[in-house]
């Protein structure tokens, strides 16, 4: 009688690779009794495709682990084929040889003990090269399979014998074993689940077996980053070693556990050193964010081992002869040592040589330092004739091309409309609490305050307009400023113009190629028009007179206050920053580090933001939402930034290509070679490397609030990275191009690194001209029948219920008042805690006509409801059946709408003022006042 084998297939966004899945799946020549698909919550059509193939596919959500989908499968096996002896697992992205199936039946045939067989893995597409043939896990929680890297398959490995484990991917399992076991472990839903199975089935007296003839062909997708589920996002090296020490505690004996622990705690560190030698800081913090995560909550693994003992019917079988080696982990170090020295020994050879071809072939070019913008005689004269004043005014108005969408109304994106007048921000800062939704004492953004004093001069619609508008060229300004100090510090002469004008426009278009211009992210647009303004100010810290550095400190204070007003990181990068320098300072010179002039200018000027913004800060924590001192201004939630996002200059999917933040990245890399600008360049790289730093470390974190689920707002250290690898360019460029004669092959490598760098600012500005708007445009649909925005208009308690969803999804609710949400409420709105009253009025409403929900409405302050298109009719039907509720819509219309039958009450949502604001304001003015007073230039004293 022949085995009943059914396969379980998982896909989740694999239509790339299903259908020779399915081919695969067909074509054998001991075919299964049935297929069971479960896909979970494909964006492609990977559900159709399994459905065309096999029928009945369980669809689930995208968050359903990997183990959850086994279970859910083995539900269905139980149901659609009791009898099933054997289940084979199988991946989206694994197609089988036609004789796998086959293969695997003989050698259980071959073998009755044997419950658990896996197959050989290759590598698809290339189908040799070898990836797996069994595994195990070593003591410090490496995966090993025994393999040499990029091994191909020549049967050197074809004996069928015994293993800790077999990849899910073509495992072959008796259903009994599989159930028995309970399953896959949940705490593990993508990566690691076969070594813990392998392991507890190992501990239970089961057998697992390779069987090199049956091949499967795997692409590794999740592991490998080509596909990104919302279980793993950018974290995948976190997944896999969080199920790696997850494997080690919870199935080592009592016995070694102590060890294991304090082990792997020490072994994390040293692997955090070895990830940092190596510049991969985002799988450093991910290997002590893995460590944190279970160490932090010792009653996971407590839990685990608990379940392992209840499974077990007999004393535990030992599995540590399946376990890799001791010595293992040492070799492992051993050959990370050696490639890191013939690494470093490579790159030496390399500096040396380029060294001794300077030394042989000698000399620099000379190059024309005339400054267009200087102030001498003939200075209109030169601006017509001067080729880089010429292309600076070329690029302004290309860049005001580019900007065409923001002249006027702008909305989209993160962008929400402007409010009708200054006063409605004056009134939204002033006020200690505010009648959005039901009402909430979330503080109004820092931000609001500097636009509500523009806005009172030009309006709030050309406030928002001017900030986009104005950002490129007004960037392109302080870069250039900044640049030619700098250069000036290193040389007396200074960069040459051309240089500067490459510098200036290269980081001038950041905000744009970063994609936040056209995501409307104008926090992160403000803080980059900022920041070579705030820059040039910190330069002050280094001038010889203490008065100036006072004054300095008090700039850098103010603009550093309005940064972070924006992008509150600014501040904490700062704050990072000026650690750095004063520790890197005492190890210089302790004894004038101790100078209160020296120490004094940095230390106030990170003081100002916590006093300047203290309105916002102090109620910001006092409120719950203390999450708003890591997120950008704008919508929420912010854009996901990963590390592949942080060195080409992209917030998340928008942006320019990519390839254009790569070679800007490329010449930040050849600056480091020239030894003559090497320090300075060094600094510039600290600099980008500390905020990778912090951007790695803020993105593990996941800011969880009732409206919304938002990572942190890396906006501005995307800027400073950009930043930093622009002025290292042009420092070194500086240093190539200046002092004697420059050799024919100097010559040649400065002008191929000068050509690539000018097709940084010149693909940019063209992309930003064409691409500029991105998301951005000049109209606003709220989605609400015009004349109940009218209504709304008249006060805050004739607010407009919105309910969007279905039965089937689940129902969202907001309420809008007024004219809806503007610039400033969007983050008030996205922090604030949901009113649980309303969430069990709406519950009523929209489940039973006689439910008297609609009775608590106008005490709400609500005059309309709402359901967008497209409505679902179930609801639309039990609202107009609701006693209370007037149609305000046709009922062939694709958006319904109610009215409520009974007058609002006047008071139902107020705003209030509190003395705890009042006395924040009254500080906050006065401090403005003496920073102002503290920045002008001290009486009597002569400018330099």
């Amino acid at each position: 009688m022949s085995a009943t084998v059914v396969a379980l297939l998982v896909s989740h966004d694999g239509s790339r690779w299903l259908p020779t899945v399915i081919d695969g799946l067909r074509g054998q020549r001991t075919p299964v009794s049935r297929v069971v698909a479960v896909d979970t919550g494909s964006k492609d059509d990977s559900a159709d495709l399994l459905d065309a193939a096999f029928g009945d596919v369980v669809r689930v959500g995208g968050a359903t682990s990997y183990p959850q989908a086994v279970r859910l499968g083995l539900e269905q096996v139980a149901a659609s084929q009791p009898d099933a002896e054997w289940v084979w697992l199988l991946h989206d992205d694994s197609t089988p040889d036609p004789d796998a199936l086959a293969a695997l039946l003989a050698a259980a045939a071959a073998d009755p003990g044997a419950d658990v067989l896996g197959p050989k893995l290759r590598e698809w597409p290339s189908l040799r090269r070898l990836l797996e043939l069994g595994v195990t896990v070593s003591g410090t929680g490496r995966r090993e399979t025994g393999l040499e890297r990029g091994e191909y398959d020549q049967g050197q490995h074809d004996d069928v014998r015994d293993v800790l484990a077999v990849n899910t991917a073509g495992m072959l399992v008796r259903r009994a074993v599989l159930e028995e076991l309970g399953g896959l472990d949940e705490q593990m839903p993508v990566f690691g689940n076969d070594i813990d199975f392998g392991w507890r089935a190992a501990a239970a007296g089961h057998r697992t077996v390779i069987v090199p003839e049956a091949v499967v062909f795997h692409v590794e997708a999740a592991h490998r980053g080509v596909r990104r589920t919302p279980l793993t996002g950018r974290h995948i090296h976190y997944q896999e070693r969080r199920a790696a020490l997850y494997t080690l505690l919870a199935n080592s004996s009592t016995r070694a556990l102590p060890w294991r622990v304090v082990r792997l705690a020490l072994g994390t560190l040293v692997r955090m050193v070895g990830y940092l030698l190596v510049r991969q800081v985002g799988q450093a913090l991910d290997e002590l964010a893995a460590l944190v995560s279970l160490y932090g909550k010792p009653g996971v693994v407590l839990r685990a081992r608990r379940d392992r003992r209840q499974r077990r019917t007999s004393p535990p079988v030992d599995a540590s002869p399946l376990l890799a080696r001791w010595w293992v982990p040492y070799r492992h170090g051993l050959d990370f040592v050696s490639d890191l020295a013939a690494a470093l020994t490579n790159q030496a050879a390399d500096v040396a040589e380029r060294r001794r071809l300077a030394t042989e072939t000698g000399g620099r070019r000379r190059v024309d330092d005339d400054d267009p913008f200087a102030e001498e005689p003939g200075v209109l004269a030169r601006f017509f004739t001067n080729p880089v004043t010429l292309g600076g005014l070329l690029f302004v108005v290309l860049a005001l091309i580019g900007a065409r969408e923001a002249f006027g109304t702008v909305v989209g994106g993160a962008l929400a409309p402007a409010p009708a007048s200054a006063s409605q921000w004056w009134q939204l800062y002033l006020e200690s609490s505010h009648p959005l939704g039901q009402g909430t004492a979330v503080p109004a953004p820092a931000y609001v305050l500097p636009l509500a004093l523009v806005g009172s001069l030009i309006g709030p619609t050309a406030t928002i307009s001017a900030l986009l508008v104005l950002a490129v060229p007004l960037s392109f300004w302080g870069a250039w400023r900044f640049l030619r100090v700098v250069g000036k510090l290193l040389e007396p002469t200074g960069p040459p113009a051309w240089l500067l004008f490459l510098g200036a426009t290269s980081y001038a278009l950041v905000s744009a190629t970063s994609g936040a211009w056209g995501l409307g992210r104008f926090g992160v647009v403000a803080v980059a028009t900022l920041l070579p303004w705030l820059a040039h100010a910190a330069l002050g810290f280094a001038d010889p007179e203490a008065d100036r550095r006072w004054r300095a400190g008090w700039r850098v204070g103010l603009l550093l206050s309005l940064g972070a007003a924006f992008a509150p990181l600014a501040y904490w990068f700062a704050l990072v920053l000026a650690v750095l320098v004063i520790g890197a300072g005492f190890l210089i010179s302790a004894r004038g580090m101790r100078t209160r002039s020296v120490w004094g200018p940095p230390a106030v000027a990170l003081l100002c933001p916590p006093v300047l913004l203290a309105p916002w800060w102090v109620p910001a924590v006092l409120e719950g939402s203390a999450a708003a001192l890591a997120l950008d201004a704008g919508r929420l939630p912010m854009a996901t930034v990963g590390f592949a996002d942080l060195v080409t200059g992209h917030l998340g999917d928008a942006g320019a290509p990519a390839w254009l933040g790569l070679l800007l990245l490329a010449v930040a890399v050849l600056a480091l070679v020239p030894s003559r600008t090497r320090v300075p360049v060094l600094v510039c790289w600290i600099v980008a490397l500390a905020a990778a730093l912090v951007a790695s470390a803020l993105g593990l974190v996941t800011f969880e609030r009732d409206a919304v689920s938002t990572e942190a707002g890396l906006g501005f250290l995307v800027v400073v990275i950009q930043a930093a690898f622009v002025v290292g360019a042009v420092i070194a460029a500086q240093g190539a191009t200046r002092g004697g004669s420059t050799s024919a092959w100097r010559r040649r490598v400065v002008a191929t690194v000068v050509l690539v760098a000018a097709a940084v600012p010149v693909v940019g500005l063209g992309w930003f001209v064409v691409y500029g708007p991105g998301e951005l445009e000049d109209t606003r649909d709220t989605g609400i029948p015009a004349y109940m925005m009218q209504s709304a208009a008249l006060g805050p308690e004739h607010g407009i219920l919105v309910i969007r969803g279905d039965v089937e999804t689940g129902f969202q609710w907001s309420v809008v008042r007024e004219d809806g949400l503007t610039v400033g409420e969007d983050e008030i709105v996205g922090l604030m805690s949901a009113d649980r009253d309303l969430d069990a009025v709406v519950g009523e409403l929209v489940s039973s006509p006689a439910s008297g929900a609609v009775e608590s409405l106008p005490g709400q302050g609500i005059e309309y409801v709402v359901l967008p298109d497209p409505a679902d009719g179930n609801v639309a039907a039990v609202l107009d059946a609701t006693t209370g509720l007037e149609q305000a819509s046709a009922e062939d219309r694709e958006t319904r709408a109610w009215h409520v039958g009974a007058d609002v009450e006047p008071d139902a949502v107020t705003s209030s003022e509190s003395s705890t604001r009042t006395a924040l304001l009254v500080v906050q003015a006065v401090a403005v006042l003496v920073v102002l007073v503290l920045c002008v230039p001290s009486l009597g004293r002569e400018r330099r």
